[in-house]
């Protein structure tokens, strides 16, 4: 909490902020959650998540939007990776889709979903981000 304080306290008083303003070893990160940054909903043998179907029910959405190609991560994650590099991010906290990696909630898990994971995180870890956390939905 103070650590939040802290930067707001920063932000409020300076026009420009920059990696100085913060003490030495302060990670600069970006996260992101499966269902709302992946898309591709019926690609790479992709099952459906409790949200891929909630979000199709009438009425549930206002807007009657979903997350089935959203900000197309699964597709565009190594541009997302450049961005992140070119703002100085130095990790990134992702979720992993259940439905990805198991297609039926159950068995033997889905090459596909495996590859796209493991593909994600070799291209983090060649442009020099660690990884912070996974959590899995």
């Amino acid at each position: 909490m103070s650590l939040l304080l802290t930067a707001s306290s920063i932000f409020l008083r300076s026009e420009s902020t920059s990696r100085a303003d913060f003490p030495h070893g302060f990670t600069f990160g970006t996260a992101s959650s499966a269902f709302q940054f992946e898309g591709a909903v019926d690609e790479g043998n992709k099952g459906d998540s409790i949200w891929d179907t909630f979000s199709r029910l009438p009425g549930r959405i206002l807007d009657f939007s979903n997350a089935d190609e959203a900000v197309d991560q699964y597709h565009r994650f190594k541009d997302d990776i450049e961005l992140m590099k070119n703002l100085g991010m130095d990790a990134y906290r992702f979720s992993i889709s259940w439905s990805r990696i198991f297609p039926n909630g159950t068995g033997k898990p889905n090459p596909q979903g495996i590859k796209y994971y493991n593909n994600l995180i070799d291209s983090l870890l060649e442009k020099g981000h660690y990884l912070l956390q996974f959590r899995f939905r």
